[in-house]
């Protein structure tokens, strides 16, 4: 398998926008180690088998991190969002990882949240799923849910918009 330069400036992106204190990334003997810690460093003795499968190994659970992205400066474009224009002080929740988008915690459950509700910064809203495993999105912010710009059962991107709160 050869790793190329997409996928590994597509990891590093990931890990700027997490609030992940490390990552290591092993594949075909290629490692790849980012720490927010400048005095960190790599330690192989943990990956000895050098037929081992690729693995990664992060410090902080993707499900704990409220996925919040800063509104795109005057010089960028406007995101795409379903209903026109957005206010500047609306804060936006991105996908944390790829996956299927739930709004609801199962079929048929009411949806975590709606437009117009109230939540806390730490208020699951969504859910993304990948083979099984869910990761829960958080609100990140304390504010009211304006504007939801996924389809409930949609395949969502790292990084897609999800949703804009307007901060309380």
């Amino acid at each position: 398998m050869t790793v190329k330069y997409e996928e590994i400036a597509t990891l590093v992106e990931m890990f700027e926008s997490s609030n992940w204190d490390e990552l290591h990334v092993e594949i075909d003997g290629l490692q790849l180690f980012l720490s927010t810690d400048p005095n960190a460093r790599l330690t192989t003795a943990r990956h000895q088998h050098s037929d081992a499968p690729a693995t990664i190994s992060y410090a902080s659970p993707i499900a704990a991190a409220p996925a919040i992205a800063p509104r795109p400066s005057a010089g960028q474009p406007a995101p795409a969002v379903a209903t026109g224009n957005v206010p500047s002080n609306w804060v936006v929740v991105t996908a944390p990882t790829l996956g299927t988008f739930y709004r609801a915690p199962k079929p048929g459950a009411d949806p975590y949240v709606q437009l117009g509700q109230m939540v806390e910064a730490d208020s699951e809203i969504c859910l993304l799923e990948v083979m099984k495993l869910f990761t829960a999105v958080k609100a990140g912010v304390k504010g009211t849910v304006r504007q939801i710009c996924a389809k409930d059962s949609d395949m969502v991107e790292f990084g897609q918009m999800l949703f804009y709160i307007e901060p309380a």
